[in-house]
Order: C-alpha cells, then structure tokens, then sequence
C-alpha cells in the first residue's frame, strides 16, 4: 500500500519525494489577512498548510524535498524569505504542539498524585471502617477507592495513550522544517496539471 502511495510522486535524482506545489504568485502561500505583513510574520495559507501536512504523512519517513511551481519566478531574495517563512511558521506548530504535551504531562502528574492519596485516604478509611460501622461509612471507603483508581486510570491513558499524536505531529513538523524547498518557473502556456494548486484565498 506504501509503494502505491509514493509512486503518486515523483522522485528526485537523489530518491527523494517530491512534494509539488502549484501557484500563480508567491503571495498564494499566505492567509489574506497577513498580505502587507513581513514575510517572517506572516500566516500561510490554511490549504497551502494542510496540504503539506498530508502529504508528509503519506511520504512518513521518506525523505523529501517541497517543490513550489511559479507562473511568475521570484527573485533569490524573496525566495530565501519564503523558505524562512515556511520554517518559521511550523516552528511555530512545533512549540503549540510542545506546549500541549507539556501541560498534558502536568495533568496526568497531577491526576496520579490525586489518585495516590484518595487511593490512600481509601485503603485509610476501609481499615477504620467496619461493616459495623454502618452502610454510609462504608459507602465512603468504596467510594475513594473508585475516585482513586479513575483519576489513576485517567493519568495513565493521558501518559501511554494522549502523548502519541502530540510526538507524531512534532515529528512531523521538524520533517518540512528541515525539508529542502525548491522553486522552478512554470511557463504561463504550459499545464500545470500533476501539480497541486493552491488556490488564491
């Protein structure tokens, strides 16, 4: 099934995966909003983005290369900002992701520290409570060892089960971070059929 999906793309003399993006102007890799922006600060287009994302995934650990296909070539120093844009703006992924994992692990610390002591507090109060000492008594011992082992149960999913997509998606995002970004000139009278296109927003 792996082999189906690459040989959708082409490779490179080097077999690299190659990552085709087709657009009219430099300008279509950026959210509207941030036009008069820097090139640094700008956002990227949502579509431009998610189509990167995809088709990284499909590539998995393949190495690649993004090739962007202009009607109208940029000038060296536009495209050095654009590579350093691209960089930057999953930089910044990388540190939200990071930062979501990092207050997932709190949490789940948390949640085990809680579970400890109200599993504590039960095995506590199962000891000083008969059954003698009523049904409410021993409702309440049965009822910190159920609190117990949910926030223990809750802390342990968050550790072996949450953090998962938080380090596949950083991953991801070091992947087109470190990924070469290429540009060619694609005459106005030739198709671009083949190639992604990335529609002005």
């Amino acid at each position: 099934m792996k082999k189906q999906i690459l040989a959708r793309y082409e490779l490179t003399e080097q077999n690299e995966v190659v990552i085709d993006v087709s657009i009219r102007t430099v300008e279509d890799l950026y959210n509207n909003f941030d036009r008069t922006a820097p090139y640094m600060k700008k956002d990227l287009d949502q579509e431009f983005v998610d189509y990167i994302i995809d088709s990284v995934r499909e590539v998995g650990n393949n190495s690649f290369i993004i090739r962007i296909t202009l009607s109208n070539m940029p000038d060296e120093i536009t495209m050095s900002r654009v590579r350093s844009s691209i960089y930057t703006f999953f930089q910044y992924l990388k540190d939200i992701e990071r930062r979501a994992l990092e207050t997932m692990f709190r949490r789940s610390f948390m949640l085990f520290g809680i579970g400890l002591a109200l599993l504590a507090l039960a095995i506590a109060a199962t000891r000083k409570f008969s059954s003698s000492e009523g049904v409410l008594a021993e409702v309440f011992a049965q009822g910190l060892t159920i609190a117990a082992w949910v926030s223990l149960w809750e802390a342990i999913a968050n550790l072996f089960v949450e953090w998962r997509p938080h380090t596949k998606s950083i991953r991801l995002y070091e992947q087109v971070m470190n990924s070469p970004v290429m540009f060619r000139h694609l005459p106005v009278n030739q198709s671009a059929a083949g190639h992604n296109v990335v529609p002005e927003s």
